[in-house]
């Protein structure tokens, strides 16, 4: 039997090793301030380099709609603490350390957390939307990503109304499972992100032009029965092209997916069988 971590122990367990984790996370924070990107401006860079909205409220298997509607309150708390950012050259862009706690105590409500392959209340929850649309945002910069946590193991939900691949989300918890990204150009760019009634919306702007075009590609779609159990399989790339010519520069594997579906396959088309 495989031996458990301090964590699994209890939830008393868990529940310290949150806190240590949380505790090193500040202290890292601290030691590293004068890299991460905290300066604001009310006016919008001249530059639009991507933008994406983002449906709040989806139909997500038999989840509670009052999560959704919760979430939707979550994410109107946490935008404002993200729109408008900078990121100048050489900063570090830091989801938590822009948003901070999202606790009762700061008005949010329970929305949907993940955890394990397992969906279940937790107040503000519905946070990984914003970093969902952040990196989506990013994927077609210049910027270099320096953390990203996935949900890499499990499909939760069938697809309904989904506008990006399957494989391009985000997973993060308070404040040790971050999302982070990295400016290496000589341009300043910035985040405008803002809620609707509708949609979380998100502009990725930028002091300069940006001297390549990025196009995020699926291919190689599947899914899969292995001894009984269905997965969903694919690669996610990240191609680079001239704005000017169109030419291809790089095409690069940013995700190959392999995950458990945990939601009811009688409507999916199985292409390949395997043992494992």
């Amino acid at each position: 039997m495989k031996r458990k971590l301090f964590c699994e122990i209890s939830p008393l367990t868990y529940a310290i090793s949150r806190r240590k984790c949380i505790i090193e996370r500040s202290v890292k924070n601290l030691l590293s301030v004068n890299k991460l990107a905290k300066t604001k401006q009310p006016g919008k860079l001249p530059y639009v380099i991507y933008c994406h909205n983002s449906l709040i409220r989806r139909r997500l298997g038999n989840v509670d709609m009052q999560l959704q509607e919760n979430k939707a309150v979550n994410l109107s708390i946490a935008a404002p603490k993200i729109n408008g950012i900078l990121i100048r050259p050489g900063e570090i862009f830091s989801f938590w350390y822009l948003v901070g706690k999202t606790s009762a105590q700061r008005g949010y409500k329970e929305g949907l957390t993940i955890s394990s392959g397992k969906t279940a209340p937790g107040v503000g929850g519905g946070m990984c939307q914003m970093t969902n649309l952040i990196h989506w945002m990013i994927l077609h910069s210049d910027m270099e990503i320096v953390e990203h946590h996935h949900h890499d193991r499990f499909d939760l939900f069938p697809d309904y109304k989904r506008k990006i691949p399957f494989g391009t989300g985000t997973s993060i918890v308070y404040n040790y499972l971050d999302y982070r990204f990295k400016n290496p150009t000589e341009r300043t760019y910035q985040l405008i992100v803002y809620t609707t009634d509708e949609y979380l919306c998100g502009e990725l702007r930028a002091s300069g032009p940006q001297m390549n075009r990025y196009h995020i590609k699926a291919e190689n779609e599947f899914f899969s029965d292995e001894n009984g159990i269905v997965f969903r399989n694919g690669e996610i790339y990240r191609i680079k092209t001239d704005p000017v010519t169109g030419n291809q520069l790089e095409k690069k594997l940013i995700r190959k997916n392999h995950a458990q579906v945990l939601y009811d396959t009688s409507d999916l088309v199985v292409t390949q069988t395997a043992a494992k």
